[in-house]
């Protein structure tokens, strides 16, 4: 079967968030054994499976996520790569709805090339700053939000831009800290660079040190930040080595997520489930 590496949330290769892709041709998902090897193989922070589902239903394809290391219930990059792979080979035009753990996701084309995913907005919470947090990630924390059961990440605020992109977590630390993992947050130093806040994303409970973009936590950064900067529309820079943009538009329980993708590689997988 076909599978692909698409960079997510940019418009160049080698930037952005680089995802597998593979459609299927059956009606079902291949083991779970055969998803996770595969994954591990691709070895990228996500691989996304995809089969068609019957005409008719609530959805068009049923969508699975695996990291290297495990599953996860929503993610935001591999859903815009595989969008995009659809959309570029011509199997869907205008919306495409996938069937996810987390409930039906659609991802919308646009005449210029990007697309927006509807997601859920994560319910946030605040909650105290957990003890060592500041410590293992490298930086004071000024507050700290639970994100819900879908990402199950704890969003953690720093003073500035600077402080986010100067982070040098340990770890191993840091897995003692949430679900699946921590966003790190601060206002942009200069608006007019093109973005509003940014964030880094560390997810070593589920095999991922840094993401590179994550858009899932991008459905708790627009809340959050919404709320303090007065605007539903925004501009996220996820302050990775690759970097990548996620333009936010919080519709209440839905968060619009924009963005573009490349595919970088279309090559042929030859170990069959």
């Amino acid at each position: 079967m076909r599978i692909r590496i698409v960079d997510a949330f940019t418009n160049r290769a080698f930037t952005g968030n680089p995802a597998g892709v593979l459609l299927l041709d059956t009606d079902s998902f291949p083991d779970d054994d055969w998803l996770q090897r595969v994954a591990a193989e691709v070895n990228l922070s996500e691989t996304a499976y995809a089969h068609p589902l019957p005409a008719g239903g609530e959805a068009d394809w049923a969508l699975r996520w695996f990291t290297p290391a495990a599953e996860v219930a929503m993610c935001g990059h591999a859903t815009l790569a595989t969008a995009h792979v659809l959309h570029t080979m011509g199997v869907s035009t205008g919306t495409v709805r996938f069937s996810a753990r987390c409930g039906v996701l659609t991802a919308t084309a646009h005449p210029d090339g990007s697309l927006t995913l509807d997601f859920p907005t994560a319910p946030l919470t605040e909650v105290p700053v957990p003890d060592g947090v500041g410590e293992a990630l490298g930086g004071r924390v000024l507050s700290a939000h639970d994100t819900g059961p879908h990402i199950g990440d704890l969003l953690v605020e720093l003073a500035d831009e600077k402080a986010v992109r100067a982070l040098a977590p340990d770890f191993a630390a840091l897995v003692a800290h949430s679900r699946r993992g921590i966003i790190a947050t601060a206002a942009a130093e200069d608006a007019s660079r093109g973005y509003d806040f940014v964030s880094r994303g560390f997810f070593p409970q589920v095999g991922i040190n840094e993401d590179p973009v994550t858009g899932s936590a991008h459905t708790a950064l627009a809340p959050f930040w919404s709320a303090r900067l007065g605007r539903a529309e925004l501009t996220g820079l996820q302050a990775s080595a690759r970097s990548g943009l996620v333009r936010t538009s919080l519709c209440g329980d839905r968060t619009l997520l924009t963005g573009r993708a490349v595919t970088v590689i279309d090559g042929e997988l030859l170990s069959s489930p």
